[in-house]
């Protein structure tokens, strides 16, 4: 499961609401080459994602210091798409029609990654998105540096099986596509292992749910039958902040129900109380206290860029900054920003990660990464209590679900294929989402 497996070897603040922001003087078009920043700056989700637009402008000024590409400045261009997810794709035509960018870096969350997904086919230009999804979906027009499920989820359950003796699973998620497919990859891993579905609880609840009270008592009561139990999270947002306040509340310590999370990270960890929370954990890629010297290096930069020694940094800033560097190595050695060219030169690229290894682009659009299992600590860090003995290949199609086991995805020439079903010999199509 941790390793490069056999199938993919073998297949080798806040911006107001609308507002565009041109983050370069005013040049003209030719004189730079723009990149466009699709992060929400208001909203529920703008929490997580105000830092991946920083990001971008810390990573596009670092790159012009370097003489920019292909001799040309890069220029950013900010769009607020306000956590709503159909506003995404106006603005995701906006930066491509309009403002000609020639890359655009964005999204959190599924449904905003689903709502321009269409916009980036028909329109042929390029996605990278930065944060851990559900899967189930292959792109020719879509660069997914974030975790797939089995450099995520999969590795988490398994750590809390083996490590916790975990028996009950609580898999809680907002209520849209990411947690609701990844639950149900994880109700299946954890059938195909001989849990029972009794010993599986299930809640949705929606974006900036504000009440926990009734549901952590339900999760309290439902670890309570003599099975250690443990809460599987993909809760997204805001919302992360009562619930884990509900938690404490009602007493629920990590060791007796541990909670592992996969979408609170060293930024949400920032506006808690992180004393109670001591101990439960997160499962993700990159942690700020990973101790390599590539990290140090960026950590160094990134405070001296925001003028803020308590900045921090977490996994979606990670991938960010991999899926950047892709970029810049594809079309320079493209030596162009044509997307098509750039599709085709990326496939096989590799660059540094934070951690002292590398990321390299895979042909199904995902890349490598080493999982990690961090602790939360009383001064919002994490204690990497585990890593991966190698890095994992991200795979875009489920090994558990009947639909999709028997899928790969391959986008080199000659199969440029997002869902080739390996039992019929053909491909399903260009691109497959569910």
């Amino acid at each position: 499961m941790f390793s490069l497996t056999a199938r993919f070897i073998g297949t080798l603040a806040a911006a107001a609401v609308g507002a565009t922001l041109s983050l370069a003087p005013a040049k003209a078009a030719e004189d730079t080459i723009k990149v466009g920043i699709l992060h929400s700056l208001s909203g529920t989700m703008a929490i997580s994602e105000t830092t991946l637009k920083d990001t971008m402008l810390f990573l596009i000024d670092e790159q012009n210091k370097k003489g920019g590409v292909l001799g040309k400045k890069l220029e950013a261009v900010v769009v607020d798409p306000a956590s709503d997810w159909p506003l995404f794709a106006e603005k995701a035509r906006q930066l491509i029609e309009q403002d000609k960018v020639a890359a655009v870096f964005g999204c959190w969350t599924s449904s905003s990654r689903k709502s321009v997904l269409p916009v980036f086919e028909e329109l042929n230009s390029l996605l990278f998105y930065p944060v851990q999804y559900e899967g189930e979906e292959s792109s020719r027009n879509v660069f997914y540096t974030g975790a797939a499920p089995n450099q995520q989820a999969i590795p988490a359950v398994d750590y809390l099986a083996k490590e916790e003796g975990v028996q009950r699973w609580v898999l809680a998620g907002t209520d849209y596509v990411y947690p609701q497919t990844t639950n149900k990859i994880l109700k299946a891993y954890l059938n195909a292992k001989g849990v029972k579905d009794e010993d599986i609880m299930i809640n949705y609840t929606p974006f900036g749910h504000s009440d926990w009270q009734t549901i952590v008592s339900d999760i309290k009561k439902f670890g309570s039958a003599g099975k250690k139990t443990a809460v599987v999270s993909t809760i997204n947002g805001d919302a992360n902040v009562p619930f884990y306040k509900e938690l404490a509340n009602q007493g629920i310590k990590a060791e007796d129900i541990p909670v592992v999370a996969f979408s609170v990270g060293e930024e949400e960890l920032a506006g808690l109380d992180t004393k109670p929370l001591v101990g439960h954990l997160a499962a993700w890629n990159y942690f700020e206290s990973v101790d390599s010297d590539a990290n140090a290096e960026f950590i160094k930069k990134w405070h001296a860029y925001t003028k803020n020694d308590k900045r921090v940094t977490n996994d979606p800033m990670e991938a960010t900054f991999i899926g950047f560097n892709m970029w810049v190595k594809a079309v320079e050695a493209a030596g162009t920003t044509k997307s098509d060219a750039v599709i085709d030169s990326i496939v096989g690229v590799s660059v540094p990660n934070l951690s002292g290894d590398s990321a390299t682009m895979m042909p199904n659009h995902h890349i490598t990464k080493p999982v990690l299992i961090g602790e939360v600590q009383a001064d919002g860090q994490f204690d990497i209590v585990y890593k991966t003995p190698g890095l994992v290949v991200g795979d875009e199609w489920s090994d558990y679900l009947p639909g999709s086991k028997d899928l790969i995805s391959d986008w080199r020439k000659p199969m440029s294929c997002g869902n080739f079903n390996v039992a019929t010999g053909k491909c399903g199509g260009v691109t497959k989402t569910n």
